[in-house]
């Protein structure tokens, strides 16, 4: 097919909506699930080949691509303002969505657990934050919370703020996560002092810290897996 051809003039089987209406979601590759949000592309390129050209660009991969605000995809000839919006939301929607499956489970019984948890709310991150699951006896969900936010390489963790809420809650167990937003799962020294600290202010209110969580893109860091807590 040439270059720039509009959709309508495929081939009914190539046609995007058609192909899913016939095979089904997963019948369609990355770029041809966006060109139905993109709907159109430019005066050169299919939306096809426009969807193609955005995945290029954040190398073929959705989680970085889901980072990205959706002035930056406005860069994009032929991506407006709606259509960017619709892609930012649809990859919104689908961080909700694998969030609330692990919701459900309620109990968390190891550091992987943890981290799914996590994952859905820290991994596209540009910024650092800092979240903490509180937990019944029997390890269930209770609530979860942002404690702080901030810059691309550290925030702060407040202490006092942490045993607050933890206390509010009548929380029997915490479990501490942040993210790197540059991938390295690593933990800094900061990190480790911190972590201590949480743990012996927690031993005074008989509140135990099972782990400390640091989402790297798709990897992580635990601590409780390590033997650093």
């Amino acid at each position: 097919m040439k270059k720039g051809k509009s959709i309508k003039y495929w081939a009914e089987s190539d046609r995007p909506r058609e192909k899913l209406m016939k095979k089904g979601t997963g019948s369609l590759s990355d770029s041809e699930l966006i060109a139905i949000l993109l709907s159109s592309g430019n005066h050169k390129q299919s939306a096809v080949e426009l969807a193609r050209d955005i995945l290029n660009t954040y190398h073929n991969n959705l989680n970085t691509l889901g980072k990205k605000s959706y002035k930056e995809l406005m860069k994009f000839q032929g991506v407006g303002e709606a259509k960017a919006i619709s892609i930012v939301a649809a990859l919104e929607l689908g961080k909700r969505r694998k969030l609330q499956d692990v919701v459900k489970q309620k109990k968390i019984s190891s550091s992987s657990d943890a981290f799914n948890y996590f994952h859905a709310l820290l991994a596209d991150l540009p910024h650092e934050e800092i979240h903490i699951l509180f937990l019944n006896q029997g390890n269930y969900i209770i609530d979860s919370i942002k404690i702080s936010q901030g810059g691309t390489t550290g925030t702060v963790m407040d202490i006092k703020l942490i045993m607050k809420n933890a206390l509010d809650r009548l929380a029997q167990a915490i479990i501490i996560a942040h993210n790197h937003p540059s991938g390295n799962k690593t933990p800094s020294k900061n990190d480790i002092d911190i972590t201590n600290k949480i743990k012996d202010a927690s031993t005074l209110f008989d509140i135990r810290v099972l782990d400390h969580i640091i989402v790297a893109d798709k990897e992580y860091y635990s601590f409780a897996d390590e033997g650093m807590i």
